[in-house]
């Protein structure tokens, strides 16, 4: 009989998630170190030396790979021969755990999570409760996997109801692309098929804990059904073009999982769940001897990789910039800003509006007029930090908002994650205004460029306030000219043509 203590249990958790903050699984680094060596897209690999450079700071500093430190995933498997010493629920003591973690005072974790989702959704402030998974197994030890899943990646997960008859490949390929590029690619693909609805979403997020290991596979051959839609997936999702952050290139997934179970004969239900360039996630066991050891990872694992803006990148004053001057960006072109933006996501352009619908005007200190907004909801600052992580969210959810914001505040760009969708994109082209996107998963690295930030408006709203920061080059890329073009439209489309293995397709 194994002795698991509660503090044991709960120190694991919270000591586990600081560990994911800031450390990449090292297969994962691997891999794309080995996708950003043979990637032929300029833009791509730009992005990729960010992400890589962002993920050896974070390893050096501590401090979180991504301001959207995640809602908290852990998958239980308790043995039975497994006694809890304990006066709280296992649920209680992996809550307890994911409190302790976000709220270290050394890396302060961004909680993200709101109960009342449908309703006044406020924040727990603590980023519980966890979505825990229990499974009671033989044995006598507790084997645990703990991962902290970005918004962004999770707000493209897909699940469906295909006939027995229908292709998955098809069903993939054909549904990638409409997720854009707001779970942050180059990531991995989690496929669930078989059981229920729920059960092929269920498998779709536990395959995401497993190592990275397309490669070996593709050396030894597939010996199964599974393995074979995996290196099939991966080859044509990878053909797509749609490479790193959607700007077109040789790599868009890192590898494929794939889990299955048997299902109904009348149904073939499937998900698809991403995990994107900030994958976080660790495994470990409690054999009841003490809370885990979690190995700490040598820096030497990652590659010594600098990124520089090239000699054509153009310096931006944000003070001083002109609509004359948005005219002359090019899509894909690289800005390095420097000046004054204000900060804004979901909350605070909701509160905008309202503000709007009733007559009022935008709160004192908030002046957009011929102005820059960033859509972030940074960490907060530790020790002499100006700001924590700062990383760009995904802009397409400010869509709706768009049209607005640049009507009735006079907004000149946006700075965010990802493409825009054709509403916004239409609006961006109507008012000549720009869109400008950072990139996602070197959120780290971004806030270095910030060096001074304030609070302007909406405190309340914690993470989601406005925020007036000032910026000194730091880098972006035109993603939507004065024009309406698109990089994220023209780069997969340029790429999926050099690939040349699957035909080009208006999406």
């Amino acid at each position: 009989m194994t002795v698991v203590t509660k503090d044991d249990l709960i120190q694991s958790i919270a000591d586990s998630l600081q560990y994911i903050s800031y450390y990449h699984p090292i297969d994962f680094i691997t891999a794309l170190n080995e996708a950003y060596e043979r990637e032929e897209s300029r833009a791509a690999k730009d992005a990729m030396a960010q992400i890589l450079i962002n993920s050896r700071m974070c390893a050096q500093g501590n401090r979180p790979i991504c301001q959207d430190t995640g809602i908290v995933n852990v998958f239980l498997r308790v043995g039975m021969d497994v006694r809890f010493e304990t006066d709280v629920s296992l649920e209680d003591m992996v809550n307890e755990g994911v409190r302790r973690a976000y709220l270290l005072p050394d890396n302060v974790l961004r909680a993200s999570v709101l109960s009342d989702p449908a309703g006044k959704r406020i924040n727990t402030k603590d980023n519980t409760p966890a979505v825990i998974h229990t499974e009671l197994v033989p044995g006598d030890k507790i084997d645990v996997h703990v991962a902290a899943k970005g918004g962004g990646s999770e707000a493209k997960s897909k699940l469906v109801m295909l006939n027995p008859a229908d292709s998955i490949v098809d069903w993939v390929i054909k549904t990638v692309p409409t997720m854009g590029a707001g779970w942050c690619p180059p990531g991995m693909l989690g496929i669930g098929i078989g059981g229920t609805a729920e059960k092929a979403v269920l498998m779709a997020k536990r395959s995401l804990m497993d190592p990275i290991d397309i490669h070996e596979l593709l050396a030894r051959g597939p010996s199964s059904r599974t393995e074979e839609l995996r290196l099939e997936i991966f080859d044509k999702v990878n053909s797509l073009g749609i490479g790193a952050q959607g700007l077109g290139g040789l790599t868009t997934v890192l590898d494929v999982k794939v889990m299955d179970y048997p299902t109904h004969a009348a149904n073939l239900p499937v998900a698809m769940i991403p995990n994107c360039a900030a994958t976080r996630h660790v495994h470990f066991e409690l054999d009841g001897s003490g809370p885990a050891e979690l190995e700490v990872p040598k820096l030497e694992d990652w590659p010594e990789i600098t990124w520089e803006a090239g000699p054509s990148s153009r310096r931006v004053n944000l003070d001083t910039v002109t609509k004359e001057d948005v005219l002359q960006w090019q899509p894909g072109e690289t800005l390095l800003l420097s000046g004054k933006m204000l900060t804004g996501r979901d909350a605070a352009h909701k509160k905008i509006r309202d503000l709007f619908e009733q007559g009022k005007s935008l709160p004192d200190g908030v002046d957009l007029n011929g102005k820059f907004i960033y859509y972030v909801g940074p960490v907060d600052p530790v020790g002499e930090e100006v700001v924590g992580p700062a990383g760009p969210t995904t802009a397409t959810r400010m869509d709706g908002f768009t049209e607005m914001m640049l009507e009735k505040t006079g907004l000149l760009g946006m700075i965010g994650k990802a493409e825009r969708g054709p509403l916004a994109i239409e609006s961006i082209k109507n008012h000549k205004a720009v869109y400008l996107m950072a990139v996602g998963g070197a959120a780290f690295l971004v806030s270095k460029a910030i060096r001074k930030s304030r609070v302007v408006a909406f405190e309340e709203l914690g993470m989601e306030a406005i925020h007036e920061f000032e910026v000194e080059d730091m880098p972006v890329t035109v993603a939507v000219d004065a024009q309406g073009d698109s990089v994220h439209v023209s780069g997969p489309k340029l790429w999926r043509s050099k690939i040349g293995k699957l035909p080009v397709v208006e999406i």
